[in-house]
Parts: C-alpha cells; sequence; structure tokens
C-alpha cells in the first residue's frame, strides 16, 4: 500500500506550513513513530513523525517550500518494490518541484507529532550530501552566524545537534563579530525594572525598492490581527507607584527573580478577585476560564510575535514562575515551544518598557477578554498626602478590554486592586 503523509495542522491559526528540512530521503526505511520531516509552523517548528511503517516513496514538497493543512507532502511505501508506484503519484501530479494537489485528509491520521519538539531520529539514513541538523541547532547557529556546513554532526548518520553548535563556538573558532540573542519585546527576561534586555540582533536591512515575502510568523500575526479588530474594545488607564515592587525586586533578584515574573505573578493575583477580567466571549456565552495563564507578549527576531505562557500563575511560587519564564523565552528564541506553551493564555502582557516608552495601547488577542500594556517606570514629581512635594516610581498601564464582556467599571476595579497589591502588599508575592 502507498501511504501519503499529509501537513498537519501544528496550532490553532496554522494554515500552512513550511517544510524546513526532510530528515529521511526516498528509498529511506521509515520505522511508525519515526521523525521524518521538520515543519515550520506559524509559532515553533515541530517534528513530524511517521504513522507508518516502510519507506519513504517520493516527496511532494521540498525543504523550503510551503503546503496547505491537510496536502500530502510525502508518500510512504509499505515495501520497496512498491517505491516507483510512489514516485508516479508525483509525477502524475505534474511536478516534482511544487505542492501537488491531493485529498485532504485529517492530519491526525497520518502522522503525529511527539512529545519532545526536537526529539533525535531513531535511524535517519540520509543521503551524504543532504545536511541533517536539529531544529534547535539551525537556530543557534543563525542567530550566531554559523555556517552549519563547517560543523560535524555527532547524531545519528552525522545530524548535526544543538551541542555541536554550541561545542563550535570557542573562542578559538567563534566569529569574530557574534550577534546577540534576538531582542526581545514586547516582554522577555528584564534586566532591570520593567525593561527588557537591550542586548538586540542588529536587523538585516532589506535591499531598498523591493518587496519582501511576509514570513509564516508574520502571516500568522496579520492574521490574528484581523480578527481582534473585528473585536469592540475599550482602553482604561492607570498610574501605579513602583517603590515597593523595586524595593522587593532588588531582594530577590540575585536569587533569578525576574521583574516579568514579579509582574505577571501581581496580575494573577489580583485576577483571582476577577474572574470576569480572566474570561472570554464565545458564541454560547461568557467562558470563564478554570485556570489563570499570563502570557506575555514576545517579539521574535524574524518579525514574528508569540505569546510564551506562564501557566496557573497565580498557584506558582515566584522562584519557579522566574525559572519557566526563562525557560520559555529561550525555547521561544530557536522556535521550540509546545502549542499549549503559547496557545493557553488567558489573560496577556505587553510590555514596551525597554524602549522607554511610557504609555502605549496593545491589541487584543483573540479568545481573551483583555490585555495590559505596560509603560517604562520612572521617576515623577507627586504631591503626597501631607500636601508635601516627593520623587516617586511610577509607571503608566493600559488595559485593553473586549467590552461584550468587560464594561468600565470592571476594568477601572481591576486596576485599582493590581495598583493596591504593587504599592501596598508587594511583598506578598514572595508568598
Amino acid at each position: 500500500m502507498i501511504y501519503e503523509i499529509f501537513m498537519p495542522a501544528l496550532s490553532s491559526t496554522m494554515t500552512e506550513g513550511k517544510i524546513t528540512s526532510w530528515v529521511k530521503s526516498p528509498g529511506d526505511k521509515v520505522e511508525k513513530g519515526e521523525t521524518v520531516v521538520i515543519v515550520e509552523s506559524d509559532k515553533a517548528d515541530m517534528d513530524v513523525e511517521s504513522f507508518y511503517e516502510g519507506y519513504l516513496g517520493a516527496i511532494v514538497v521540498p525543504a523550503g517550500e510551503a503546503a496547505p493543512v491537510g496536502m500530502a507532502i510525502a508518500y510512504v511505501a509499505e515495501t520497496k518494490e512498491e517505491i516507483a508506484e510512489a514516485e508516479k503519484k508525483v509525477t502524475s501530479a505534474g511536478t516534482t518541484s511544487t505542492p501537488a494537489a491531493a485529498t485532504v485528509a485529517k492530519p491526525a491520521e497520518v502522522v503525529s507529532i511527539p512529545d519532545v519538539v526536537a526529539s533525535t531520529p531513531k535511524a535517519p539514513t540520509a543521503s551524504p550530501s543532504r545536511l541533517i541538523a536539529s531544529p534547535r541547532a539551525k537556530r543557534i547557529a543563525k542567530d550566531k552566524g554559523i555556517d552549519l556546513n563547517t560543523i560535524t554532526g555527532t547524531g545519528p548518520n552525522g545530524r548535526v545537534t544543538a551541542a555541536d553548535v554550541e561545542a563550535y563556538l570557542t573562542p578559538e573558532s567563534a566569529p569574530a563579530s557574534t550577534p546577540s540573542t534576538p531582542t526581545s519585546a514586547p516582554v522577555a527576561q528584564p534586566t532591570v525594572q520593567r525593561s527588557l534586555s537591550t542586548a538586540a540582533k542588529a536587523p538585516v536591512a532589506p535591499p531598498l525598492g523591493t518587496v519582501q515575502p511576509l514570513t509564516t510568523f508574520q502571516n500568522a500575526v496579520v492574521r490574528n490581527m484581523n480578527v481582534s479588530l473585528s473585536i469592540p474594545t475599550f482602553h482604561v488607564g492607570y498610574t501605579i507607584t513602583t517603590t515597593a515592587l523595586d524595593v522587593l525586586y532588588k531582594q530577590i533578584k540575585s536569587k533569578g527573580v525576574t521583574m516579568t515574573a514579579l509582574l505577571a505573578k501581581a496580575v494573577a493575583t489580583t485576577l483571582q478577585k476577577h474572574p470576569l477580567i480572566n474570561a472570554a466571549f464565545t458564541d454560547q456565552g461568557i467562558a470563564y476560564k478554570s485556570d489563570i495563564n499570563i502570557a506575555v507578549a514576545v517579539a521574535m527576531d524574524d518579525g514574528g510575535l508569540i505569546t510564551p505562557v506562564l501557566a496557573k500563575a497565580d498557584q506558582t511560587d515566584i522562584y519557579t514562575l522566574s525559572r519557566n519564564w526563562k525557560s520559555l523565552v529561550e525555547r521561544a528564541r530557536t522556535k521550540q515551544l509546545q502549542p499549549d506553551e503559547y496557545s493557553t493564555g488567558t489573560f496577556t502582557i505587553s510590555n514596551l518598557g525597554t524602549f522607554g516608552v511610557d504609555r502605549f495601547d496593545a491589541i487584543l488577542p483573540p479568545n481573551t477578554g483583555a490585555i495590559l500594556a505596560i509603560g517604562a517606570s520612572q521617576p515623577q514629581v507627586v504631591a503626597t498626602a501631607d500636601g508635601a512635594i516627593a520623587v516617586r516610581n511610577q509607571m503608566q498601564v493600559n488595559m485593553t478590554s473586549d467590552h461584550r464582556v468587560i464594561y468600565g467599571a470592571h476594568a477601572a476595579q481591576f486596576l485599582k486592586d493590581l495598583a493596591k497589591l504593587i504599592e501596598t502588599n508587594a511583598q506578598s508575592l514572595t508568598l
């Protein structure tokens, strides 16, 4: 028999995927559950496994090209004798270099997604001329400006692993000028206050007078924003004094706590008192979420946007939350997040403080009720209760809410309670 490998749906927003690389070559033996191809979705690179045992008979969509979800991207022959029959299926479609028309079937019927994204193939027998590298290895090499062809892979059949690339990056062999890690704005792991790391990879200027096609990430953002802007929203702002939060941060920063985790914890704790702010509109009515999952917007190097999720942030201690955030950011930068790590947020935080922005309005993500835009904390001259003049660090926050779910009074009370927690009871965030 001849089986079809379809382009799988790796996320709820994915409509097409791009073939990053084929781990198997035509004629190679394929085991059930073995990685065959690496696909770039709108959010991450994923290893795709074969649902059948046999031989990779023919590739329909070559590496570097895209195909819609549900389209056949390769054929698996049950026996070696049937490989020729699989090849005929491709040629009968008219070409071997572009996606062929195929009957759309559910991706789950022919592929499955492994629990570990960058799992090592069991026994790839790729052609010696084909460079095989893990998704993480490719991302590290791209960020550091390394040619993977100069690295000897230690993985099965010469596959270049992340460890191989990291071992290559020694003082003697590293490039003279190594770009730093991708910018992590609007929100990533900050080094001071509500600011993000300012070490950004210098963008490559596109040739003037040309049109650059949108990346898979950028296309996903466009689709989501079109949906978001059809939602009736309103904005409410609030000024929060951060003196107590700043003191707490200085006390526990050395223990690995990040300001992002502190803010997420403060928001999650406040949401416990305001389940409506954590809810979302559906065709059936208002969906009250059972968990408080704080999504934090992170801008990717290639122009995309992803929202790693701190799951059950209200129930997680600040130290674990910080460790989780560090792991999420590292894997987001290399597109290694699992779908439930970026698509399950119930409330979103976006931060542009690293750029000195004092206030802005954020666009509401689909399937949520509100998003909080956080500006930089800056010294401000304020009048105290006793009529004196003082200098206090203050930040501006602006919440965008779905007016079908949340009304002005609801948003105002939530922000008031958030400010009270940060200003008068910040120490409770460590409990």
